[in-house]
């Protein structure tokens, strides 16, 4: 039932497409419908983004990304993999070579945590774990030529959200022994707060389907510092529990213990864009919290250039991803066409109820 959408006329404009994440693919294929020639350049081996290679199997099926991307290609959209923007093909290349440039890749500059430690052998970020897994999945590698895997492993997960329980329905596929996720911030109530009414978002107590398949959630703790033994190699975590005194945390005294682990993933967010070579090159301003600067109408302050998705708003939903790619389609469309008929649902300023 989902059948392309091919244009019936041709602008003659052209659109280069860095990132093929939900935001990139959005704005792609409104752009392609739109008439406009369309290349969505991706360095990795796979088009997908965070949806191919961030998110588990068991979470999104990646069929139904293949449905999208065959979709994508019947109506003309060219698809570009192994291609680093900014490496293989310099910015003022893409300049030259396309009327406009949408960035889509993503906020991927992971949070870390650099605490004694931290260089042991087994502790691993979550995006350096999460795309091997989904490899294997995909049948691109065996499961036993995995290079991090956490069979037979006593695992802790540093970080309570999503990408957090991620890893850890993925670390119970493998075979861990064991599953800890910890959390800095206390446990969410079971029902709503008088402070938390509809229809904001509900801060309760949420188990995912990963969480019902088991492990342990561990709240109000902070990790102190990584143990090793004499090889380089994590023994365990010292860690002690925490609360909230005057909007900071500060440590329950008495509360310290150890927790025997061999892998620690960090799951702890992403902290805006990679401030890469295509970035420097195309000179794009950044607002203060490091994501790509940009106007009402998602163009940046270079000429011919527009961002959306989490390169511009910061680590988001996959909704708001989608609906940023729309927009900005729209936005670039008009510069190309004088008008545009496309949808904008959102503005770049958009935030959700909290």
């Amino acid at each position: 039932w989902v059948k392309p959408v091919i244009p019936t006329v041709k602008s003659g404009k052209s659109v280069a497409v860095v990132g093929s994440g939900p935001a990139g693919l959005a704005a792609a294929q409104q752009l392609t419908r739109a008439g406009h020639t369309v290349v969505v350049f991706e360095r990795a081996d796979r088009i997908g983004g965070l949806l191919r290679y961030g998110i588990p199997e068991f979470k999104m099926e990646k069929r139904h990304i293949d449905r999208r991307i065959d979709q994508m290609t019947a109506e003309g959209t060219e698809f570009r993999t192994n291609v680093d923007v900014g490496v293989d093909l310099t910015a003022e290349e893409l300049k030259e070579q396309f009327d406009a440039v949408v960035l889509a890749g993503g906020a991927t500059q992971w949070r870390d945590l650099p605490i004694e430690g931290r260089n042991l052998n087994g502790i691993h970020q979550a995006m350096e774990y999460l795309p091997w897994a989904n490899k294997a999945q995909q049948g691109d590698m065996g499961v036993d030529e995995v290079p991090i895997s956490a069979s037979g492993k006593k695992v802790v997960i540093i970080g309570g959200g999503d990408t957090g329980a991620d890893c850890l329905g993925t670390a119970h596929r493998q075979g861990a022994a064991s599953v800890h996720q910890f959390e800095i911030m206390p446990r969410p109530p079971e029902e709503r707060s008088q402070r938390n009414p509809w229809p904001t978002f509900p801060m309760t107590f949420k188990v995912t389907s990963a969480h019902e398949e088991g492990g342990e959630r561990v709240y109000s703790v902070n990790t102190e510092k990584f143990l090793g033994d004499e090889e380089g190699n994590l023994r365990a975590l010292a860690a002690h529990e925490v609360e909230m005194v005057d909007g900071s945390f500060e440590k329950v005294v008495g509360s310290d213990f150890e927790l025997e682990a061999d892998m620690v993933f960090l799951a702890m967010g992403f902290t805006g864009p990679e401030q890469n070579s295509l970035l420097q090159q195309l000179e794009v301003e950044v607002d203060d919290r490091s994501n790509v600067a940009r106007q009402q109408d998602f163009a940046t302050n270079i000429d011919g250039v527009w961002v959306c998705g989490d390169m511009g708003r910061g680590q988001s939903l996959i909704v708001w991803a989608i609906a940023e790619g729309r927009s900005c389609a729209a936005s670039v469309d008009e510069h190309l066409s004088g008008s545009t008929a496309l949808m904008s649902p959102v503005t770049p300023t958009d935030r959700p109820l909290l």
